[in-house]
């Protein structure tokens, strides 16, 4: 196997002391990407993201010099940028650190954003409990105020842009887009009907751009480092560099900036394996709602492409590993409660579908299930999956589906008294021998 290696380029300088701050950031080169851009014509810096294949990374992985080109320029309306700082995928863990240990990243791409699509009004939506990250947010904001960098004629070019900090209530559909976008305008978060897209009619019926933290903080190291560079890592179609995060019954848990298209064995020796003792049993690519993946997918490469060609996604790029003391359909039950919680109610495949599936796997764990469960299971998930309003509803079934394909004698066996396994054995506090 050869060897694609780290990639630090977000993650460079998290160790240096306070590197949060303004100073330590421009000491690295932090707000020369801005300068360089002033000096350019909006539809140029457009231009070379677009070049650079600069994917969202966010889950869809939408191009993201695309996306800022169908804000037409002179439309006459207000353009606004919203950043999506809702972090709330279970298993997701990429965009607090990042804006805990870098936030000028964030408020430079956001800058370079806004500049590009004519925006003079920019948000970040960050979800209200990390109080933590939105305190220093808004350090980070007030430093780029006080240094010029935003309010009116930055760099005395006449552009003006004001950054607004807003902290949502927590609700993990605030992370889809246009629910975030309802919130954000002070109503109930759920999505919207498309079309209209933001582009068209987003915030405030005007064209709005909506990008994940790791797309916009991603942006001022393009510029910086050219579109050559950028293409120099990944893959064609997935270039670039991303940060995976891993977690679960792993040794070394944490974020791991790496080219796309690298492969969770590798990253697993980076992180020092699998909890010493123990194999993988099954992991998820981008969070608990991309079908679920086993060690046969170990040298697949963790792209868009790579995890579409073995039918899952690549999501947040959320690698969750779990072995075998995990019961996959404890696993499961708790995502599925998740997503019960978390349904907006909008839609009735996705608010009566998570509803009846938590009842069945609450059955299969205490052994009151019944074989024909099983397939109300998957005739339930069909029911959601692709019928639901957002795709809230999709995440629900996915883990759903996988488990029961590559899983189903793990499911078969809980008919018989309930659940075989030990909830002991996979706890990071496990004694020796539990399970056994």
């Amino acid at each position: 196997m050869t060897s694609t290696g780290l990639t630090p380029v977000l993650s460079r300088h998290w160790d240096q002391p306070q590197s949060w701050t303004l100073q330590s950031y421009v000491r690295q080169g932090g707000y020369q990407a801005l300068r360089a851009v002033l000096r350019m014509q909006p539809a140029e810096v457009i231009a070379l993201v677009k070049d650079s294949g600069l994917r969202g990374r966010g889950g869809a992985g939408f191009p993201t010099g695309t996306k800022w080109s169908f804000i037409s320029p002179d439309d006459g309306r207000p353009h606004y940028l919203v950043v999506n700082a809702d972090e709330s995928e279970p298993g997701t863990c990429k965009d607090i650190p990042l804006m805990m240990a870098s936030p000028h990243a964030l408020v430079e791409g956001a800058i370079i954003a806004s500049y590009a699509i004519g925006a003079r009004h920019a948000f970040i939506y960050l979800r209200g409990e990390v109080v933590p990250v939105l305190r220093r947010l808004q350090a980070a904001v007030a430093e780029a105020y006080a240094n010029g960098y935003l309010g009116t004629n930055i760099a005395g070019t006449g552009f003006d842009l004001d950054l607004v900090v807003h902290a949502g209530a927590g609700a993990y559909i605030c992370g889809e887009e246009t629910a975030l976008l309802d919130s954000l305008e002070g109503r109930r978060g759920q999505p919207r009907l498309r079309p209209p897209f933001p582009a068209v009619a987003g915030l405030y019926a005007c064209p709005t751009v909506v990008n994940n933290v790791e797309s916009i903080a991603s942006v001022p190291s393009v510029i910086r480092g050219g579109v050559d560079w950028f293409r120099s890592m990944g893959s064609e179609k997935s270039p670039g560099f991303t940060l995976y995060s891993l977690s679960g019954h792993v040794t070394l848990p944490g974020q791991y900036e790496a080219p796309l298209g690298i492969s969770l064995r590798e990253l697993l020796e980076y992180a020092g394996g699998v909890r010493a003792g123990h194999q993988l049993k099954f992991w998820t690519p981008g969070g608990s709602s991309t079908p679920m993946l086993t060690p046969e997918h170990l040298d697949i490469p963790l792209d868009y492409e790579g995890m579409a060609g073995v039918g899952s996604m690549l999501g947040t790029k959320a690698l969750q590993i779990f072995d075998e003391t995990t019961c996959v359909v404890r696993a499961v039950r708790r995502w599925t409660q998740f997503y019960a919680h978390e349904s907006c109610g909008k839609c009735t495949p996705c608010r009566e579908g998570t509803y009846w599936l938590a009842q069945i796997y609450a059955r299969l764990e205490n052994g009151q299930a019944e074989a024909a469960d099983l397939d109300k299971l998957l005739d339930i998930s069909d029911a959601i999956l692709g019928k639901s309003f957002c795709a809230l509803g999709d995440g629900a079934a996915s883990p759903i589906m996988s488990s029961l394909k590559h899983f189903r004698d793990e499911y078969v066996a809980h008919l018989n008294g309930g659940c075989p396994f030990d909830p002991h054995a996979a706890t990071v506090f496990a004694t020796e021998g539990a399970g056994a």
